[in-house]
């Protein structure tokens, strides 16, 4: 053999194995930096060919604690009891496309529950659809806990807006409560996405501001407008925000977000996925009650409070929302007690919506009432008052001139 062809073969040689370096680099990290066989066998079939054709789902994925773990793409897309309709033939696997809750339980069932057992859950999805898609057994199981929320007719404000407002609308965020075909309820990835599943999205404010925010429920912009809003536009890059929420501490957040507050178990405190453990009022409702457990309910979120604040300034603060809870209550009651004059002396009709005070009327208390209510709790002065106290005595004294002209009209004076 000449040494021609030696070196030929040589330059060859090497060349491949360059190229195979080049290769094996260019594979995704979750293909190759995991030494389980069933992770290589499962997740590194899935990365070999989805980086191709969907680069940022493998890469989001290589992000994800769930990664580091070892859990793999087929853990969480084994299809689980109930889900034998959406099964798939995938490449040599059984899958399913469309992970529910049912998937997420196998590794956090307590959480599920927690979860099931809030507003987010069927409560949720009831104030759009009513107990529509429910199971008989789901909506018992949920209006026990939440009497009056699930057993209820379908939203009529959302009806006459028609089917395309709900879907594109109403639902993209009521359906955190929507009642899957598998028998689980809600949907995780609303709050910590898909694929990289993140504690740390869940925890940014913008994330819990997808849905609560506009003139209904405005807990984002009273959010940014509070101290605490502010706090976190100027150091929010110096939290910890993907700290396990086994061991967060006020050193790791040390200016609150909404699940700060809401959620997570800070300094030792209990970790929860039910918002309602720590709130003491329904302020969303046209006139405000203590919910059933207002006094733990209370306790629990002073004690989230008292991590930053001292106590006197806790109670002042809650005194004071307490206040405009009550005043709020009048003001909203009497707006309700004039149109509800109006039914009775048989100047509006039976059906809702169709004259110009109803929808006054519904703003006063949906918009500005909640608005005033939450601006309290949330240290959202502006909305406590200009967006809140300003608009209810604004409106009050339109809805008092509209009374007086359809009496007039109908004959019944004042």
């Amino acid at each position: 053999m000449s040494f021609r062809s030696v070196f030929i073969a040589i330059v060859i040689a090497f060349a491949l194995i360059i190229g195979a370096l080049l290769i094996q680099r260019s594979r995704p990290r979750g293909e190759v930096d995991q030494p389980n066989v069933e992770f290589v066998k499962a997740t590194g079939k899935c990365a070999e060919c989805h980086s191709r054709q969907q680069y940022s789902i493998v890469h989001e994925f290589e992000m994800s604690k769930h990664a580091t773990q070892g859990v793999t793409c087929l853990d969480c897309h084994q299809p689980q009891k109930g889900q034998e309709k959406d099964k798939t033939d995938h490449n040599g696997f059984q899958i399913t496309a469309h992970i529910t809750p049912a998937n997420c339980r196998v590794c956090h069932e307590q959480i599920y529950q927690e979860f099931v057992r809030s507003r987010h859950a069927a409560p949720s999805w009831a104030a759009v659809f009513g107990a529509e898609g429910l199971t008989a057994e789901q909506a018992s199981f949920a209006e026990n806990l939440h009497p009056g929320y699930v057993k209820r007719p379908a939203n009529a404000l959302a009806r006459l807006e028609g089917p395309s407002a709900i879907g594109g609308g109403c639902a993209q965020c009521h359906s955190i409560g929507k009642p899957q075909d598998d028998g689980t309820i809600g949907n995780c990835t609303a709050c910590h996405t898909r694929h990289t599943t993140s504690v740390a999205i869940a925890r940014l404010p913008r994330t819990c501001g997808q849905c609560h925010m506009g003139p209904d429920h405005s807990q984002i912009e009273i959010y940014e407008e509070s101290r605490h809003g502010i706090l976190f536009a100027a150091q929010g890059k110096l939290l910890n925000l993907n700290a396990s929420p086994k061991s967060l501490t006020t050193r790791d957040m040390f200016v609150p977000t909404c699940a700060t507050c809401h959620l997570s178990g800070i300094n030792g405190l209990k970790v929860t996925h039910n918002p309602g453990e720590r709130l003491s009022y329904f302020l969303a409702d046209p006139i405000t009650k203590k919910r059933p457990q207002y006094t733990e309910a209370q306790q629990n979120m002073k004690q989230i409070c008292n991590q930053c604040h001292t106590k006197p300034f806790i109670d002042r603060v809650y005194t004071q929302a307490e206040q405009v809870v009550t005043s709020t209550n009048e003001k909203v009651q009497k707006s309700l007690d004039l149109v509800a004059g109006l039914h009775k002396d048989g100047v509006l009709g039976t059906q809702p919506y169709q004259k110009p005070i109803d929808f006054v009327a519904f703003d006063l208390w949906h918009y500005d009432g909640r608005t005033s209510k939450h601006g309290a709790f949330m240290g959202g002065a502006d909305f406590v008052q200009w967006h809140g106290n300003y608009e209810l005595l604004k409106k009050q004294v339109e809805l008092n001139s509209m009374a007086e002209e359809l009496r007039a009209k109908h004959g019944h004076g004042k």
